[in-house]
């Protein structure tokens, strides 16, 4: 069984043909809507959205490297948006910066 532990395995999964195939059927499956979003009462679809911090990822439910047989399990897989698939994994892209001095007013 395949492990998906290294950055080097996960990039060259995620560049698989299988996992390629496995993904634009999930996104059709879930109507090209983050499933998180629409759990909270909220719907989100890419449109295409200029914005490029709002599109949609396909999520393994339970994470590869922990459970590798569900890598391509239709069943372990669900749309999220960006901000929601960061907010899964606690990672934050912009976290406002500290001030190295003090503003004091004079």
């Amino acid at each position: 069984m395949p492990e998906y532990k290294t950055k080097e395995q996960k990039k060259k999964f995620y560049k698989s043909g299988d996992w390629q195939t496995i993904r634009q059927e999930v996104l059709e499956r879930d109507n090209y809507e983050c499933q998180e979003c629409k759990r909270q009462g909220r719907v989100y679809t890419d449109n295409h959205d200029p914005d490029k911090h709002k599109r949609l990822d396909v999520d393994h439910i339970k994470e590869i490297y922990t459970h590798p047989e569900l890598a391509l399990d239709i069943d372990n897989l669900e749309v999220l948006c960006v901000k929601c698939h960061n907010r899964k994994h606690d990672r934050f892209r912009f976290r406002k910066k500290q001030n190295k001095w003090d503003d004091e007013q004079w």
